[in-house]
Parts: C-alpha cells; sequence; structure tokens
C-alpha cells in the first residue's frame, strides 16, 4: 500500500521506546495472536497524560483512530526493542512521519514491517495537530495538510522499501527465495 489518508497522532522530539510501549508489556509475544493485538492496546501509551492528553488508544479500545503519527527529530530513541514499531502496527498505525528516526528503531520498522518510517525535512509537529487530517502518498513522496491543502515532501525509502512493503525482512527473504517458505 503507497496511500494512507486519516487523522494524525502529534508527538515531539525524543519520543522514547519506553514512551511507545512501556517495558511492563513487553512480555506479550507478537506471534501469539491475542498478545498481538493486547500489543497494540498499550501503543503510545507511555507518552505523559499532561502532555498528550487525547490518548493514541482510547482505553478500552485495541486499536487506534490515527493510523499516522507525525513526530519530530529523534523518534523511537531509548532501547532497541522490536515490540515499539510492532506495537504502532497492532494499533493499526501505518507510518510515522518525522524529523528524524533513531537508527534502531527505523532498521526495526523495515525488520518488522509493521509501520513505514517516512522522514521529512520540515518540522511537521509544529503544523499538524492530532486530529487534522493528512494523506501521505509513499509513492509520490508527499504528505498534504487535508484542511490547508498544503503539500510537503517526504524523504524517499529508497532500498527499504520493498522489505517493508513484504511485511518485514523474512516476508521479504521468503518471497524472494532466500529462505524457505514458511510451513
Amino acid at each position: 500500500m503507497s496511500k494512507f489518508t486519516g487523522p494524525v497522532y502529534v508527538v515531539r522530539d525524543n519520543i522514547d521506546t519506553d514512551q511507545i510501549i512501556p517495558a511492563q508489556f513487553l512480555n506479550l509475544v507478537p506471534t501469539i495472536a491475542e498478545e498481538y493485538e493486547k500489543l497494540g492496546s498499550y501503543a503510545l501509551n507511555g507518552l505523559p497524560n499532561a502532555l498528550y492528553p487525547v490518548r493514541f488508544v482510547k482505553d478500552g479500545a485495541m486499536d487506534t483512530e490515527f493510523p499516522i503519527v507525525i513526530a519530530g527529530r529523534n523518534f523511537g530513541c531509548g532501547s532497541s526493542r522490536e515490540h515499539a514499531p510492532i506495537a504502532l502496527g497492532a494499533a493499526n498505525c501505518e507510518c510515522v512521519v518525522a524529523e528524524s528516526f533513531a537508527r534502531i528503531y527505523f532498521r526495526n520498522c523495515i525488520a518488522t514491517g509493521e509501520v513505514y518510517p517516512i522522514e521529512c525535512p520540515e518540522r511537521l509537529c509544529d503544523i499538524f495537530k492530532t486530529g487534522d487530517l493528512a494523506e501521505v502518498d509513499i509513492d509520490a513522496g508527499t504528505i498534504r495538510h487535508v484542511a490547508t491543502g498544503k503539500v510537503y515532501s517526504l524523504k524517499p525509502l529508497g532500498e527499504v522499501r520493498p522489505v517493508i512493503d513484504a511485511g518485514g525482512i523474512f516476508d521479504y527473504a521468503r518471497k524472494n527465495g532466500m529462505m524457505p517458505k514458511a510451513a
């Protein structure tokens, strides 16, 4: 899929992996369907309520109403937990558009194939507000603020795009004959 439309959830700089998925939920096993779903219900649960009064996933819900996260600099910093992009994907987030990503988080997005990590040189977290509608077009390399009509350029995903499209590194390897198909 190359186009995502919906309301955005806006966060600031240095959102770490403990804010994306707090450590007490790391005992959930993403390969077990009901635990994967539960993991999504805790996505961005570590954000302070005082700064983020609108919750990414409403209390009692399993999925988010925000398919697009807009972030500032260094999104996904902190520990190397692959649960971070998995939690966002399990909550039905499609992509995170940020000024920059922590390297390990970016790599975990590629490895898991859960969320598209897309960089934008503009500081969109100062332009968009939580709930604003956006259209992300990965093929065109753009994000459009629906209310204003303003279009911003995104950095291309390059060679990692097919890996994320395939659903992660293992699915990509299976699809391309690099390892046997899953039984």
